[in-house]
Order: C-alpha cells, then structure tokens, then sequence
C-alpha cells in the first residue's frame, strides 16, 4: 500500500543517485493508484525536491514551458500527452511528443521544453516530482504563447487560472 512519508523519504534518498533512481522509487508508486488517492493530502515542497499530485481537467492545455529542473511524471489514472519543444533562435519548434497513461512514467532533464494536454473526457491523475524547488527555481523560467510561441516569463498565477478554469467547465459538464 502507498504511504505518502515512505515515497518522500524514497525520494530523498534517491537523490544521490539521481534521475533514474527517483524515476524507480516513482514508478513502483504510481502502480498502486488508488493507495495514492487514498494516502496524498496537500502538495509540499522543499529547496531540494518538490512532489506535487497534480489533476488535469478534461482536455485541458498546458502552454509549452520549461522547469529549469528535472522531474519525473508518474500517471495513476488518466492520460498526458507531452508535446517536447527545441529552442530555435527567438521561438521554439516542435521536436517530439510522448503520451502517458496508467502506470508510465516520464523522466524529463532540466532545459526540457514541453506542453502538455489530457486529450480524454475524465481527469488524469499523475505524481509529478522536480529536483528543486518548484515555486522558486534558482534560474527564472519560461513559458511560450501557444499561438505565436513567444518566450514569456513563467506566470504561476496564469497557471493556477488555467486550472481552475478547466476544473469549472468539467465540474460544470457534469453537474
């Protein structure tokens, strides 16, 4: 069964070791889906680690962004659809795409570009670990206009607007 304080301590001392040993410690957990909703309360970080329990609304569109960490995306229900993004010159271009479902895991670097989409009609469900501190990064980060792919600062308020957006039109279909 999942336990929330054994998964952070993992993590901790997965650190060491690096991305893919978190990326193991990450993807036993994500086996046991319903351990997670069972056991995962409010988001916590820290200076050196973040783990967030993130839900994506139904067909909800994240714009391309950057982290300036790595992290490593575990599905427990739902799908992701990542879109990876290249720098070139002033704008970025597409250069791959990876969908997740139940039970993958993502390990992404930390000058990894992506926009991310859950293209079905339920919420998706993922554990989302950053090897830094999520909230305050040490480098500033980037997000691009989804249309004319221009370079932005990261707005985490913009973020947490869009979440709540798509969370209302889903709980609004449903009620």
């Amino acid at each position: 069964m999942f336990n929330k304080d054994r998964f952070v301590q993992d993590c901790i001392d997965s650190i060491p070791e690096g991305q893919q040993a978190v990326r193991e410690v990450v993807t036993e957990a994500v086996s046991d889906g319903a351990g997670i909703v069972a056991e995962l309360g409010e988001p916590e970080h820290a200076p050196e680690l973040t783990i967030l329990n993130f839900a994506w609304a139904p067909c909800m569109s994240l714009m391309p962004h950057n982290h300036q960490m790595y992290a490593v995306i575990g599905i427990y229900s739902g799908r992701e659809d990542n879109l990876f993004w290249r720098r070139t010159g002033n704008s970025i271009e597409a250069a791959g795409a990876k969908s997740l479902g139940t039970g993958d895991v993502a390990t992404l670097g930390r000058n990894i570009i992506h926009s991310v989409l859950n293209p079905i009609g339920k919420m998706t469900t993922a554990i989302h670990v950053y090897g830094g501190d999520f909230f305050e990064p040490d480098k500033p980060r980037s997000e691009w206009d989804h249309e004319t792919l221009e370079e932005l600062p990261w707005d985490i308020d913009r973020v947490r607007t869009l979440f709540k957006e798509a969370e209302t039109r889903f709980n609004a279909a449903n009620s």
